[in-house]
């Protein structure tokens, strides 16, 4: 092999805003196939991703939410981190785009930017929510389409095909509060990428840098024609960096995002005694980015530009994917297809999904379907028939003897899967899953007829021909051994198990050149089983019920935006320590109607209320609600009182109990007040 390459890989960043789900898996195993691979290889490998933290989507979800931004992000970088670690994620580092190194990093980049004369401001015409005090991004705003006339329609484009700028659409409304929005005009800064279009055109259309279909694509709709300059500033109220030279604007999303790879890679770095100047401004590195195929302009235009435009590494290639979908669907919460990555987890072993993504993964941007019983039944076959079983079936017969010492006669069995770790690597190396596992199984295909004409089973009852059977469990041993040592990017825990039955670390591709000989084999322990379909069935129940959940939970949350319920009373007075309900039972509410009420002299905040229970029965109470109520405007209200609180000796008099209000104080008060149909004397409960 040749010298060591030095190689950084990135997967996208995942939005800090919502789950990881099967989708999005297909990525993230991907790339952890690749990085894997090139480290089976001996190549040094840095595998970086963050969380994408920043935008209006997260600051709205932390308001509704009643909690700080960093709280929304520090509890989805916790969730994306287990859930990732659940299928076998290999990450040297994963961090967050809001952190200090890559605030920096973002102005450094920025200040070269504007050194480079490619920053340009103009006034943008935008929607604005004046309950919210927000400008709208254009998801966050539907209306009717201005050609067609179909209502309900995004903010930037109709199911009839047409698009447009959210300030066009016919009678718009904002999803947040529901209301009409205004157009308001703001100060926006732009990148002018036209500058660098013959840069772009250049290294888009030459080279191995991007997919032959990528390139195609960039150059019918985008390299044609001028570039058009890229937005990448935002006006306050906004959850991210503010841009040091343009107070009250934040860098977009868009802008910090990709430099979360630099700033993941130097916080890398700095843990580990290494220089960022060596993976990101070096001719000896690699970088190697996935992404799929929703956000190609970004990491093959606008990423390329602003690297070259600052000194950075451009990236050596951008492996671009196709969507997941599910039974021939595409992933949708209302086909109950959206399947979350935890509940995943929970019914199935995530070495099956690896496999199955990687025997359907190609080198180009195809779609790949995950048709459930095409899954089960291949994972099956593939895996537990054909590769396990190899194992399973011999292992036994080598406890008391171990391996032979010298490799047997198989016929060229192993030879001619030594012969074929070229092919396979170069497969891996191409991101040609499908093909390598084709490879893969090919070369179990040959093996297992050797085991079933050997029959060692048989065997087994012949002592005299021990020495044969050893020889055969030998054989299949290391067949099984190969193979797996082929399979060691795709499945991990299966790697685990096989260094357990056989005392022998896979660590170096090519260690399926040789077989392993002389040495004992421990105890056969059960490494992957059939798929159970009442499991699969049990994912796609637990995921509708999920849906369900989130679709009640969206409607309550609507109906609260309706209202404009804030979460600042809650902020303000957290709730309580629990009581029981034999704590609750001790207070007496009742239904009283105001008889009579009057200010009280020297008091500021009190009125005397005069509350009747019904009969001749009532209480005198004093209220600290002067600053809200006249008393002239409760005389005859019904009311909430406590009315077995202990009576309470003051200077203005006695007061014989509670009256029930809510309010943050001043005139933002408001006493409980049941329906006219409620009595005095009435118990509330």
């Amino acid at each position: 092999m040749s010298n060591p390459r030095k190689i950084l890989v990135t997967s996208a960043l995942p939005y800090a805003n919502g789950p990881i789900h099967i989708g999005h898996m297909v990525e993230y195993i991907q790339t952890d196939i690749w990085a894997r691979f090139q480290r089976l290889r001996g190549n040094e490998v840095l595998y970086v991703c963050a969380d994408d933290t920043h935008g209006t989507a997260i600051m709205l979800r932390a308001q509704k939410e009643g909690r700080s931004e960093l709280d929304v992000i520090a509890e989805s970088s916790q969730s994306h981190q287990r859930d990732f670690a659940g299928f076998g994620i290999s990450f040297d580092h994963y961090g967050s785009t809001h952190s200090d190194e890559n605030r920096e990093l973002c102005g450094q980049v920025w200040q070269k930017i504007r050194e480079s004369g490619l920053v340009k401001e103009k006034q943008v015409e935008q929607l604005f929510d004046t309950e919210k005090g927000t400008f709208l991004a254009d998801r966050f705003v539907k209306g009717t389409c201005p050609k067609c006339g179909k209502t309900d329609q995004a903010g930037d484009n109709c199911e009839c095909g047409h698009t447009y700028s959210p300030v066009d659409l016919i009678d718009p409304l904002s999803t947040i509060s529901g209301t009409t929005p205004e157009v308001r005009s703001a100060n926006h800064l732009f990148i002018e990428l036209e500058q660098l279009h013959e840069f772009l055109n250049e290294w888009t259309q030459s080279g191995d840098h991007l997919q032959t279909e990528v390139a195609n694509y960039l150059k019918g709709h985008f390299l044609g024609d001028a570039l058009r300059d890229w937005d990448i500033s935002r006006p306050a109220p906004y959850f991210g960096f503010e841009i040091p030279d343009s107070p009250g604007d934040y860098w977009y999303v868009w802008f910090d995002a990709p430099i979360g790879y630099i700033a993941s890679t130097k916080q890398w770095c700095d843990a580990n005694d290494s220089n960022i100047d060596a993976w990101w401004k070096s001719d000896d590195t690699e970088i190697h980015h996935f992404i799929g195929k929703d956000i190609v302009y970004f990491h093959t235009l606008f990423w390329p530009g602003v690297l070259k435009a600052t000194g950075f590494n451009l990236p050596t290639k951008v492996h671009v994917h196709g969507f997941l979908t599910v039974d021939g669907k595409k992933m949708a919460k209302r086909d109950g297809t959206f399947i979350k990555a935890e509940t995943c987890l929970k019914h199935l072993d995530p070495s099956a999904l690896r496999y199955f993504y990687a025997s359907k993964l190609g080198p180009k941007l195809d779609d790949i379907d995950l048709n459930l019983e095409e899954f089960r039944t291949k994972v099956d076959t593939d895996l537990v028939n054909k590769i396990v079983n190899l194992a399973s079936r011999c292992a036994k017969f080598l406890g008391p003897t171990g391996l032979s010492d010298t490799y047997p006669d198989d016929g060229g069995l192993f030879q001619q899967a030594a012969d074929d770790a070229d092919e396979i690597a170069g497969a891996y190396e191409d991101c040609d899953y499908n093909k390598a596992m084709r490879l893969i199984l090919a070369a179990a295909d040959r093996a297992n007829p050797f085991i079933e004409n050997a029959q060692p089973w048989v065997l087994k009852k012949d002592e005299s021909k021990a020495r044969e059977l050893q020889d055969v469990c030998t054989i299949a041993i290391n067949l099984f051994r190969q193979l797996v040592i082929y399979l060691a990017p795709v499945l991990p825990e299966l790697v685990t198990k096989t260094e357990d039955l056989l005392g022998d670390k896979i660590t170096s591709w090519d260690q399926a050149q040789s077989p392993l000989l002389g040495t004992p084999v421990n105890k056969f322990k059960h490494m992957m089983k059939r798929i159970d379909p009442k499991d699969i069935q049990k994912m796609m129940d637990e995921t509708a019920e999920e849906v369900a959940a989130d679709a009640a939970a969206s409607a309550a949350s609507e109906l609260a935006s309706k209202y404009n319920d804030s979460p600042q009373p809650l902020i303000d007075k957290p709730i309580s320590e629990e009581c029981t309900i034999d704590d609750f039972v001790k207070v007496d509410l009742r239904v009283a109607r105001v008889l009579q009420a009057q200010h009280v002299e020297g008091a500021d905040k009190l009125l005397q209320l005069t509350l009747g229970l019904g009969g001749n029965e009532k209480r005198n109470v004093f209220a600290g609600i002067k600053s809200a109520y006249k008393p002239e405007d409760l005389e005859g209200k019904l009311v909430v009182m406590v009315a077995n609180l202990k009576p309470r000796k003051m200077r203005f008099g006695l007061s014989e109990g509670m009256v029930c209000a809510a309010g943050a104080g001043g005139s933002e008060i408001f006493v409980l007040s049941p329906d006219d149909g409620a009595l005095p004397g009435q118990r509330v409960t």
